[in-house]
């Protein structure tokens, strides 16, 4: 830059010059292929983690289940029991306990299912010659007639959803078998030998490392337990108390509604929405008006309860999560993973969470390390140099 002559700064006249240094950057070639390597590794790693995601799912859900069940195998170790039977002992008790529930709701409920399916033709007739609380869709809206073309044109899998062929059908029933069978003795596995791979992994760590490491793994674990045991004790109070209320109004079905109660709000938040839908809509077919518009108000004030009681102890003790921050996962797990995804959503954000607290806690731990050249041992510090 130079001044030129008759500006205000004239006098002395003096050029200046301002220089710009280029800067050489030089790449050596072993870089180049270390980052390209590491990203075909990442490319790798995402390929068999797509190829993987059924058994991972399989592995995540034995994870979680684990979790929820190793408070107990600790309970029968602090009495002097051992690892081994310990873990045996609480996984035949919940073998046991879900075999006699079985027993007990199975039964009446193929009856009831049974019942339902006879009492099937019933409704429909009912429907198609305008009877019944919903015979009101035919006459106004000719939904019988409406029905009988969709299958005369797709058949009846096609206007159900269920055009899937028969052998895609046994794959799926064989699938489902198989994963119930692996998560079950995944699970067992992992009550075992849990706690003695997490403390060989934590052994390989330094000293400092394995306090964070050891630190965010309990909260994690906490949430998990948690929310398993919370979200089953939730579903359980739903289910007992909408067949209460199914067999008060009269339902011949009150135990396969309750039970479909009961599982479909494992899915927080929109599965007892949906549970409310499907078995309002059938005790409106199957009684009349009056007792559909009870089950309805009963569904309404129950999920109110739910909603702002029951969750927030669950969620909010264990997980530390918001209801938006619930809702946001539910709908992300869903989207991902269907049913799975959205029942696994919430303990997946509380690890996401956990881990998140802890990095930010190492961050402020670094920020408020002392300066090179400060003696905290006197009142003063002394800065090397003064």
């Amino acid at each position: 830059m130079t001044i030129l002559p008759g500006s205000p700064t004239e006098a002395p006249q003096q050029e200046l010059v301002v220089r710009h240094e280029s800067r050489v950057i030089t790449i050596r070639p072993v870089t180049v292929l270390a980052v390209l390597g590491i990203a075909v590794l990442v490319g790798l790693l995402l390929i068999l983690l797509y190829l993987a995601w059924q058994v991972l799912t399989w592995i995540l859900v034995a994870v979680i289940l684990a979790c929820a069940l190793n408070p107990a195998v600790e309970s029968f170790e602090r009495r002097g029991m051992g690892r081994v039977m310990a873990s045996s002992i609480v996984f035949v008790l919940a073998l046991l306990v879900m075999t006699g529930v079985g027993f007990l709701v199975i039964p009446p409920l193929v009856t009831q299912v049974s019942d339902f399916v006879v009492a099937v033709p019933d409704f429909i007739d009912d429907l198609t010659r305008g009877r019944g609380p919903l015979g009101w869709l035919q006459d106004d809206y000719e939904i019988v007639d409406r029905i009988r073309e969709g299958i005369d044109a797709q058949g009846p899998g096609g206007v159900l959803g269920l055009s899937l062929p028969v052998l895609d059908l046994v794959r799926s029933v064989v699938t489902v078998v198989v994963a119930a069978i692996t998560i079950i003795f995944l699970t067992f596995f992992m009550l075992l030998e849990g706690p003695r791979t997490i403390q060989g992994a934590l052994g390989l760590l330094a000293p400092q490392t394995r306090i964070r490491y050891e630190r965010v793994g309990y909260e994690i674990y906490k949430t998990i337990s948690g929310y398993v045991t919370g979200n089953l004790l939730i579903s359980l109070v739903a289910g007992i108390a909408s067949t209460a209320v199914l067999f008060g109004v009269g339902s011949d079905f009150a135990i396969a509604l309750g039970l479909l109660v009961a599982i479909l709000d494992l899915i927080p938040l929109a599965g007892a929405t949906l549970a409310a839908i499907i078995v309002s809509t059938v005790v409106l077919i199957e009684t009349n008006w009056v007792r559909g518009l009870i089950v309805v108000g009963f569904f309404f004030a129950y999920q109110q309860f739910e909603n702002h009681v029951l969750q927030p102890l669950v969620y909010g003790r264990t997980v530390q999560l918001s209801p938006l921050a619930v809702l946001l996962a539910v709908l992300i797990g869903a989207q991902l993973a269907g049913v799975i995804g959205a029942l696994m959503a919430i303990p997946v954000a509380g690890t996401l969470l956990a881990i998140g607290r802890e990095l930010l806690h190492y961050r402020r731990e670094a920020a408020i390390e002392t300066p090179p050249g400060v003696d905290l041992n006197i009142d003063r510090p002394v800065v090397a140099g003064e």
